[in-house]
Formats: C-alpha cells, structure tokens, sequence
C-alpha cells in the first residue's frame, strides 16, 4: 500500500491511499472518506484509509473545516470535484465512486445521495454511513437526511446502495440513529444495510480519543482494531470488492 499527499485548488490537503506500488491493470474502485466535525483532521481516519486501500481501492481523505463560516460545506463540495476530475488519473474508477464519512462526514455523504443537486447531479455508486446520526442538517445540504428521504418520497433521486456501521458502545451517537435511518431507507426502498460493532464512537474507525492531545489517535486495543476492520471491509464491499 502506498501513500501520498497532495494539495487542491482550495489549498487543502488530501492523502491518496493506493493498493501496492505497480500499476493497476484496471482501476481501482474508488472511495472518497470524509472525517467528523474536527477541523482539518484527515489523519484521524488514517488506518481505516490504509486498511480499505490494502483490500483494494483507491481512498482519497481530505481535510475540512466544520468551522468555516458555511460548516465546512464548499470544503466538503471541493473535496468532491477533486476526486471526480483526478480519479482516473490516479487509477481510480471515476464513474464509479463510493463516498464515505465517519460522524458528522457519513451525513454529509448521505446529503448527496439524497440531494444530488449539490454535485451538479452526481450521484454515488454507493454511501457508507459510520457512527453518525442523520436528523440534523448535513453539512453539505443544510439539510436532514432524513427529513430530505421523507420529502422526497418516490420523486425523489433513484435509490442507491447505502451501508451503516456503529459502535454498540457509541456513547456520543446512539446505534439508534442509524436503525432510525435504516428503518427510512427500507420504508422508501433504497437498498441498506446495518453493521453494529463492538466499539464506541471513535473505536469503529480504530481509534480513541486521548485527552492528553485533545484528539483521536489509533488505538492498541485488539477489540477496536478487529471492530476497525469490519468497517474496512464494509466500505471495500461497497466498493464491489469481494469479501476475502
């Protein structure tokens, strides 16, 4: 697995994770991963980035900042062009892309699924949801997810793939956000699906919140790394990349 950082147009920084260190012969299924509400903390989802890139794909992890004056929305949204403009140019499937967050990231990836308008129409190969809950505006749309579903009803964009992973011992965001989610996505037919892992907010990406440093940082807990892993190989099969 290989890494690299580069800069977009808006100056922020985005790591691009690839499988191995030749040339795909075909490419890659790709996976754009949006980290929370802490600012510029790409970082954070590091070893989950590294461990889907292991399984097979191409992972692009931006930074952006819940603290901008538009709660991190055009950061977000630029994150987005980038990685449909480079994606082929780095071995990725371009036309195929799966778009992915962890907490305040995994609403902002459903905000686009249901309000495609945002993307000027662009519409994900699948979202995968971590840890999240989805009845508060996303910071892409200003919206709620779930009141966007409930809105939309069968007028609304053509369903597409949707996966959830939570922590059962989320201690900051209930597994009932996402069963409520889950229960809104059957009810209008969109195809999901729910992972509960043993972990809490932080432990279903591998990580855990040390105070010391006022941040996450990857933790050393075989429970939350095999919980880590599930999440992996979740975004992997969203990606179509067969389970090992």
């Amino acid at each position: 697995m290989t890494c690299e950082l580069v800069t977009a147009p808006n100056g922020k920084c985005i790591d691009i994770h690839r499988p191995g260190t030749a040339p795909a012969p075909a490419p890659l299924p790709t996976v754009l991963l949006w980290h929370g509400i802490g600012p510029d903390e790409r970082d954070v989802l590091r070893p989950l980035a590294r461990a889907v890139a292991a399984l097979g794909a191409l992972v692009l992890a931006p930074d952006w900042r819940s603290d901008a004056p538009d709660g991190g929305r055009a950061h977000l949204l630029a994150s987005l062009e980038y990685a449909r403009t480079h994606a082929a140019a780095l071995g990725g499937d371009a036309g195929r892309m799966v778009l992915a967050g962890w907490s305040a990231g995994a609403s902002a990836a459903m905000g686009v699924a249901l309000r495609p308008e945002v993307a000027d129409g662009w519409r994900p190969a699948a979202v995968v949801g971590i840890a999240s809950r989805y009845d508060r505006p996303a910071r892409t749309t200003g919206t709620s997810p779930l009141d966007d579903l409930a809105s939309g009803g069968v007028a609304g964009p053509p369903p597409v793939p949707v996966r959830l992973v939570h922590g059962t011992a989320d201690e900051l965001m209930g597994t009932a956000h996402s069963r409520e989610l889950l229960n809104a996505l059957a009810a209008h037919r969109w195809p999901a699906r729910l992972e509960e892992v043993r972990a809490n907010h932080a432990g279903a990406i591998g990580m855990e919140y040390d105070p010391a440093l006022g941040r996450c940082r990857a933790s050393e807990d075989e429970l939350v790394r095999a919980a880590a892993k599930l999440t992996a190989r979740t975004i992997a099969r969203a990606a179509g990349i067969p389970a090992a």
